[in-house]
């Protein structure tokens, strides 16, 4: 691949931001995101979400435009900065609304701005998880009327479906395999070529952009259908006062048994992706019962978890109504700072309607944040000792594997393992 060429990565989040750095140790790559404050922090060489180090930001980060053969990463929210790059990479998010319907509001505004820099012989590269059919049916249009060029005369386009697993220091973007592709046979081998330069684990050419679109949305699908399998069978076997970890130990004795375990089910991917799929199934006139079935199992783990919680209280004569309970973690993963759309968020909903008082400690979240996203004070230093009628384990940050939950409790207080972190007799239950 030619190292004249210059790349624009549209979204500096957790997708975007690990692979504008990558990209940067081989070209010239403009990193673009609206919010001048993340602008700022990642141009003085900082990453709030811990997705790329200190070091490793600021040996490419660079203060100034690049030319087109040099290297190095030039963070701006200048839309005159983007005028001369020949691909641009979007990676912004497609959430759902409150009622589950998928938003693709950051990407038409995502596909304005690409539209007003777009040139001919450009190639425009979407990375956000999307449905079969939004990079042409949807993108494509905003392209062509912001822009004034025809799409596969004047300008091409690819989908590459983003793979970053957030907190993950082993699975980085450039060791999972990349699928790509593109609209015409030429623009898929040049997307292709491209995210082989850094990709080490190799890519995945599909044979069209709807291929590619699809096999992002399923990923999560399947890996989302799964988990409400076992957090279904932790429902029976709650019941029929089985140890699920122990029966899951048990079968994975098997070769061929997946191992998944049942928890919360949160983030911006697993409980987010499923919506889309369903959305485009069923305007294609079908209803899919396993997909939602799974996303509702799910959604309810957290006000169930509650609901555990108290009838242990109850079973061990521990007050309900104006107890102190600890919840430990906030955020939708271990390790990792990012806080969107976590499911702890209802199981303190949930306690609360038992006027409960619910603390949450998470060195990791920002209080912040968290409180201007959910409303909700948390603690990012340990709480005092001896001070709860119940510790829960929402989230299995290092710092919590590593201590005695007990030391926060009141005489006679429980503890509730969602994680499965510690053995069955260190814990008075576990999900």
């Amino acid at each position: 691949m030619e190292k004249t060429q210059r790349i624009a990565v549209i979204g500096l989040g957790y997708v975007g931001l690990p692979l504008a750095v990558e990209f940067a140790k081989h070209f010239a790559v403009i990193g673009f995101d609206i919010n001048e404050k993340r602008i700022a922090e990642l141009n003085s060489g900082h990453d709030h979400t811990l997705e790329v180090d200190g070091d490793n930001l600021k040996q490419v980060i660079n203060n100034t435009v690049l030319d087109a053969g040099q290297k190095g990463l030039h963070c701006s929210n200048k839309l005159d900065d983007l005028k001369s790059c020949n691909y641009f990479i979007v990676t912004v998010p497609t959430p759902v609304d409150k009622n589950n319907r998928p938003d693709l509001t950051p990407l038409y505004k995502a596909s304005e701005t690409v539209g007003k820099v777009l040139k001919e012989g450009d190639i425009v590269i979407y990375e956000s998880t999307v449905y079969p059919g939004v990079t042409e049916d949807e993108c494509v249009p905003v392209l062509e009327k912001i822009s004034g060029l025809k799409f596969n005369k004047d300008f091409y386009c690819g989908y590459s479906p983003e793979r970053i697993n957030p907190g993950d220091k082993q699975h980085t973007v450039t060791k999972i395999k990349k699928v790509t592709s593109g609209s015409t046979p030429e623009a898929a081998d040049k997307v292709d070529e491209l995210y082989r330069t850094v990709i080490v684990a190799g890519t995945h050419k599909a044979s069209s952009i709807k291929v590619a679109e699809a096999a992002k949305v399923i990923e999560n699908a399947q890996r989302d259908i799964n988990i409400a399998f076992v957090n279904e069978l932790a429902k029976i076997f709650n019941r029929l006062n089985i140890d699920t970890h122990e029966v899951l130990e048990a079968s994975a004795t098997k070769w061929n048994f997946l191992p998944f375990k049942p928890g919360l089910v949160g983030g911006h991917c697993i409980g987010v992706d499923p919506y889309y799929l369903a959305q485009k199934a069923q305007e294609a006139g079908y209803h899919p019962e396993i997909i939602l079935a799974g996303r509702r199992l799910n959604d309810g783990m957290g006000a169930y978890v509650a609901n555990e919680v108290v009838r242990l209280m109850i079973r061990n004569n521990v007050q309900v109504k104006n107890a102190n309970i600890l919840l430990l973690g906030i955020t939708f993963k271990e390790n990792c700072p990012d806080v969107r759309n976590t499911k702890v968020i209802d199981i303190i909903k949930e306690l609360q309607s038992y006027e409960i008082n619910v603390t949450v400690y998470d060195p990791w979240a920002n209080p912040a944040e968290v409180e201007h996203e959910y409303g909700i004070k948390t603690l990012n230093k340990e709480p005092d000792p001896q001070q709860y009628e119940a510790v829960v384990l929402a989230v299995a940050h290092k710092e919590f594997i590593t201590t005695d939950w007990k030391k926060w409790l009141k005489k006679g207080g429980i503890i509730y393992d969602i994680k499965g972190c510690l053995e069955k007799n260190d814990v008075h239950a576990r999900l």
